[in-house]
């Protein structure tokens, strides 16, 4: 079934979440230079909007946290790339108003690309069915096809071929976004020099299925235990002052604290809302992060709004 396509209207605002990685096992480099992921991704409750409307000419223009390292330019943007995946012809307008993170490992540049295909396809009224937007998706980047299915879900392949995981309750989150971005190639190639060095055995990746269990279960403790990203060592070897914002979190009270997919941004898993706030007043008193935000999740992907 297509998407039904809306007439042409003045704009369209979709509203994308980040993510965090509750589970992120990096395998061996595949023959295309990806590596073989398996991973739980998480959608929380910090957005981005990403505007589209008519234009004469394609353009990009960010506004916002981090603006001034987001390229404007359509052939380097990622929001650039999805119009044109929709249009190669595409005269739109793109802006895009950022909150979550630049190079924080919270797939912001993805979920701006999922928000602009979303809203690429119903402003010039492609009516794509969900199975060519989702491969629209992939085509652009690995994180892409979460910033549309959003929620909880199991991305396995270079992390585009995803299932729904069932999550009972809400997690309560504390992000410490880092004073510097990581460039998520780097942070691979740092992992690959780490392996290389220690000589160790081929990687292999799993399904989590404790961690499955205790997000159906919505055993948030469990949870807690069972966070896991083989990305964090490469992260904290580039960024080492990150040992010290993780150590604070979990001083401060957090259940546990895990680099959000290649970093350098710090998610810490707390009990409840409450003790979130207390979390990140505290870590916010010590002065180990650019700034420190509250959020939840699960939530919805990509959205008109």
């Amino acid at each position: 079934m297509s998407l039904k396509p809306r007439a042409r209207s003045a704009a369209i605002t979709v509203r994308a979440a980040a993510k965090v990685n509750l589970h992120l096992r990096v395998g061996a480099v595949r023959a295309d230079g990806y590596h073989e992921l398996t991973t739980v991704f998480q959608a929380v409750s910090l957005f981005d909007d990403v505007t589209v409307r008519a234009a004469d000419v394609l353009s990009v223009q960010t506004s916002g946290e981090g603006a001034a390292e987001v390229p404007d330019d359509p052939a380097l943007n990622l929001a650039g790339r999805a119009a044109v995946r929709v249009d190669p012809d595409a005269r739109v307008a793109i802006e895009i108003g950022k909150s979550i993170p630049v190079a924080g490992g919270m797939a912001g540049g993805s979920a701006d690309a999922a928000a602009s295909l979303l809203a690429c396809t119903r402003l010039l009224g492609v009516g794509w069915s969900r199975a060519e937007l989702i491969a629209a998706a992939a085509d652009l980047g690995s994180d892409v096809p979460f910033g549309l299915h959003g929620g909880t879900a199991l991305g396995v392949g270079r992390g585009e071929r995803l299932s729904p995981v069932l999550s009972r309750g809400q997690y309560h989150w504390v992000l410490a976004i880092a004073k510097t971005g990581l460039a998520t190639p780097a942070v691979f190639a740092e992992l690959d020099r780490l392996r290389a060095k220690e000589a160790a055995a081929e990687p292999v990746t799993h399904r989590p299925d404790d961690l499955l269990r205790a997000l159906a279960a919505g055993e948030v403790e469990q949870v807690a235990a069972l966070l896991h990203n083989d990305l964090q060592p490469a992260a904290l070897s580039l960024q080492p002052t990150l040992r010290r914002t993780l150590s604070a979190g979990v001083d401060a009270g957090a259940l546990a604290g895990i680099v959000s997919g290649s970093g350098p941004t710090c998610a810490f898993l707390c009990a409840d809302e409450e003790a979130a706030v207390r979390v990140a007043a505290e870590l916010a008193g010590r002065g180990v992060a650019k700034s420190v935000r509250t959020a939840h999740g699960p939530v919805p992907g990509c959205r008109i709004v």
